[in-house]
């Protein structure tokens, strides 16, 4: 029986083909004989208790001028479809949080959701990383301006970031002695009102922001190491960071060997792992990236790895 692949996404006309990682897990999965069906969170709904989707089938290609190619849209129960690919970007908003309500209802009428709408919920990208103190540097989550004051006092040199936010957009490096901290916390915390994190700044980040996948748990043999452009703090590629594929150490694997099996409890089947010299600074649950760039340059089959994980899956189901 052919397997129906669903997946919830960004627009696909604005992807970039040479890096996108759900471009390359859908080849996989038509490579194996599947059937794909693409929607964007606006195309969920519910009707009588009835999770749908307006789908519309999708052919993917290996050519930059024509990569894909949709069908005619029509309307479907989720629960229809096997697999649902939850790959819509972050911010976790509230059109983000609704959506994994409709994906629970999916799930709740057989379809496999990778990830797990209820961990999607649960473990905010930030706040996840600090159920691991033990990887993590010093790191404070507040939106009260004095707590956060102190924490800056004491450490000196401070990164603040939303709790929502990727492609570090809204990070601020906050030096001793910073002229503008007032500022900072006004406008990231909007006077008070919104918790943010502050981590003690990492001079390591001139060496890269280290991206760690990891399927059912377990990490794959490469890291992609992000380094920041000159003048910047941040590595992530989405803010002019360069990528380089290096072979994980043996920190990168006893932070994996912490967090994977709390992965694999909450059905977190494909995360990101961002590390920054021995220390865990965020855990990627919503649409972790960077599987074409390790690809391309270790010769790695990281969506194919990950798509033969949801067959696997799917089989035990199944069976």
């Amino acid at each position: 029986m052919t397997i129906k692949l669903g997946i919830v996404m960004d627009p696909i006309h604005n992807i970039n083909y040479k890096k996108d990682s759900s471009l390359a897990m859908l080849w996989a999965a038509q490579d194996l004989g599947w059937q794909l069906f693409y929607m964007e969170p606006q195309h969920l709904f519910s009707e009588q208790g009835v999770a749908m989707g307006l789908m519309t089938p999708l052919s993917v290609m290996r050519d930059p001028q024509n990569f894909y190619e949709l069908g005619q849209q029509s309307a479907a129960p989720l629960g229809d479809l096997d697999v649902i690919l939850m790959r819509k970007d972050p911010p976790f908003d509230t059109q983000f949080l609704h959506t994994t309500y409709l994906l629970s209802q999916a799930e709740d009428a057989g379809a496999l959701i990778i990830n797990k709408p209820q961990s999607l919920r649960d473990c905010n990208e930030k706040l996840f990383a600090t159920q691991f103190p033990q990887c993590c540097p010093e790191v404070l989550v507040a939106s009260d301006a004095n707590v956060l004051k102190a924490f800056h006092a004491h450490h000196g040199d401070v990164i603040f970031k939303p709790l929502d936010g990727m492609g570090g957009a809204s990070i601020f490096r906050a030096r001793k002695d910073e002229p503008n901290l007032n500022v900072i916390i006004e406008t990231l915390t909007e006077f008070g009102q919104t918790q943010i994190m502050a981590q003690r700044y990492l001079p390591e980040i001139k060496d890269g922001d280290k991206r760690i996948l990891m399927i059912n748990g377990y990490p794959v043999d490469h890291v992609l190491a992000r380094i920041p452009s000159s003048g910047e703090t941040r590595g992530n590629l989405a803010a002019g960071g360069s990528g380089v594929a290096r072979p994980l150490t043996d920190r990168d694997r006893w932070i994996c060997e912490q967090i994977g099996p709390s992965l694999r409890a909450k059905e977190i089947h494909f995360a990101g792992l961002d590390v920054i010299g021995d220390s865990l600074t965020e855990i990627n649950v919503t649409s972790p990236t960077c599987i074409r760039e390790i690809d391309d340059q270790t010769g790695s089959h990281i969506a194919v790895d990950l798509i033969q994980h949801i067959s696997q899956l799917l089989a035990a189901r199944s069976a």
